[in-house]
Protein backbone atom coordinates (compact mmCIF):
# COMPACT_ATOMS: atom_id res chain seq x y z
CA UNK A 1 0.00 0.00 0.00
CA UNK A 2 1.56 3.17 -1.63
CA UNK A 3 -0.10 5.48 1.26
CA UNK A 4 1.82 3.71 4.18
CA UNK A 5 5.22 4.70 2.97
CA UNK A 6 4.10 7.87 2.56
CA UNK A 7 3.12 7.65 6.42
CA UNK A 8 6.46 6.59 7.11
CA UNK A 9 7.82 9.70 5.51
CA UNK A 10 5.78 11.88 7.30
CA UNK A 11 6.71 10.27 10.30
CA UNK A 12 10.54 10.88 9.44
CA UNK A 13 9.73 14.29 9.35
CA UNK A 14 7.68 14.36 12.40
CA UNK A 15 10.31 12.75 14.12
CA UNK A 16 12.79 15.45 13.11
CA UNK A 17 10.47 18.02 14.28
CA UNK A 18 10.36 16.70 17.56
CA UNK A 19 14.08 15.99 18.02
CA UNK A 20 14.71 19.18 17.28
CA UNK A 21 12.77 20.59 19.81
CA UNK A 22 13.26 18.11 22.21
CA UNK A 23 9.36 17.31 22.48
CA UNK A 24 8.05 13.98 25.01
CA UNK A 25 5.66 13.26 22.33
CA UNK A 26 3.65 14.45 19.33
CA UNK A 27 -0.45 15.30 19.98
CA UNK A 28 -1.96 16.55 16.59
CA UNK A 29 -0.48 15.99 12.67
CA UNK A 30 -1.78 18.49 10.29
CA UNK A 31 -2.04 17.63 6.75
CA UNK A 32 -2.97 19.10 3.16
CA UNK A 33 -4.01 17.01 0.56
CA UNK A 34 -4.83 17.50 -3.10
CA UNK A 35 -6.85 14.95 -4.96
CA UNK A 36 -4.48 15.41 -7.77
CA UNK A 37 -1.31 14.58 -5.47
CA UNK A 38 -1.06 10.68 -5.52
CA UNK A 39 -2.38 10.30 -2.29
CA UNK A 40 -5.66 8.95 -1.26
CA UNK A 41 -6.86 10.76 2.02
CA UNK A 42 -9.09 7.77 3.23
CA UNK A 43 -6.24 5.18 3.09
CA UNK A 44 -3.61 7.52 5.06
CA UNK A 45 -6.19 7.55 7.55
CA UNK A 46 -6.17 3.91 7.50
CA UNK A 47 -2.40 3.54 7.37
CA UNK A 48 -2.11 5.77 9.77
CA UNK A 49 -2.48 3.22 13.11
CA UNK A 50 -0.02 0.76 12.10
CA UNK A 51 2.45 3.50 10.85
CA UNK A 52 2.53 4.89 13.91
CA UNK A 53 2.33 2.32 16.43
CA UNK A 54 5.55 2.09 18.76
CA UNK A 55 6.43 6.03 17.63
CA UNK A 56 6.64 9.27 19.40
CA UNK A 57 3.26 10.26 17.23
CA UNK A 58 1.93 6.97 18.23
CA UNK A 59 -1.02 9.14 20.17
CA UNK A 60 -1.51 11.88 17.66
CA UNK A 61 -3.85 12.92 15.98
CA UNK A 62 -3.96 13.32 12.30
CA UNK A 63 -5.91 15.77 10.58
CA UNK A 64 -6.43 15.78 6.96
CA UNK A 65 -7.24 18.96 4.84
CA UNK A 66 -8.77 18.00 1.81
CA UNK A 67 -7.79 20.60 -1.19
CA UNK A 68 -9.70 21.98 -3.45
CA UNK A 69 -8.57 22.07 -7.34
CA UNK A 70 -7.64 25.46 -9.11
CA UNK A 71 -6.55 26.19 -12.17
CA UNK A 72 -5.37 29.64 -13.66
CA UNK A 73 -6.28 29.92 -16.86
CA UNK A 74 -3.39 30.67 -20.00
CA UNK A 75 -5.39 32.91 -22.02
CA UNK A 76 -7.62 35.09 -19.64
CA UNK A 77 -5.94 34.41 -16.46
CA UNK A 78 -8.89 33.82 -14.04
CA UNK A 79 -7.89 31.21 -11.27
CA UNK A 80 -11.02 28.58 -10.91
CA UNK A 81 -11.97 25.59 -9.59
CA UNK A 82 -12.08 22.67 -11.36
CA UNK A 83 -12.53 18.83 -11.27
CA UNK A 84 -9.99 15.99 -11.60
CA UNK A 85 -11.30 14.73 -15.18
CA UNK A 86 -11.92 18.25 -16.63
CA UNK A 87 -9.20 20.90 -15.75
CA UNK A 88 -10.47 24.02 -17.90
CA UNK A 89 -11.06 27.36 -17.22
CA UNK A 90 -14.07 28.30 -15.74
CA UNK A 91 -14.64 31.20 -16.89
CA UNK A 92 -13.75 31.04 -20.87
CA UNK A 93 -13.84 27.49 -20.66
CA UNK A 94 -10.02 27.16 -22.35
CA UNK A 95 -8.14 24.09 -21.93
CA UNK A 96 -4.66 26.27 -21.44
CA UNK A 97 -4.57 25.81 -17.70
CA UNK A 98 -2.30 25.19 -14.64
CA UNK A 99 -2.72 23.53 -11.29
CA UNK A 100 -2.31 26.23 -9.26
CA UNK A 101 -4.06 24.28 -6.28
CA UNK A 102 -5.08 20.35 -5.30
CA UNK A 103 -1.66 18.51 -6.69
CA UNK A 104 0.14 19.31 -3.19
CA UNK A 105 0.25 16.95 0.21
CA UNK A 106 1.52 19.18 2.74
CA UNK A 107 2.86 19.12 6.62
CA UNK A 108 1.18 21.72 7.42
CA UNK A 109 1.03 21.55 11.78
CA UNK A 110 3.22 19.59 14.01
CA UNK A 111 1.71 20.12 17.67
CA UNK A 112 4.20 18.70 20.28
CA UNK A 113 4.37 18.26 23.79
CA UNK A 114 7.63 19.18 25.92
CA UNK A 115 8.77 19.20 29.33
Amino acid sequence: MHELSVCLSILDQVRSIAADRNANSVQRIELRIGPLSGVEADLLRNAWPMASAGTIAVDADLVIDEADIVVRCGTCGAETPATANRLVCGDCGDFHTSVISGDEMILQRVELETD
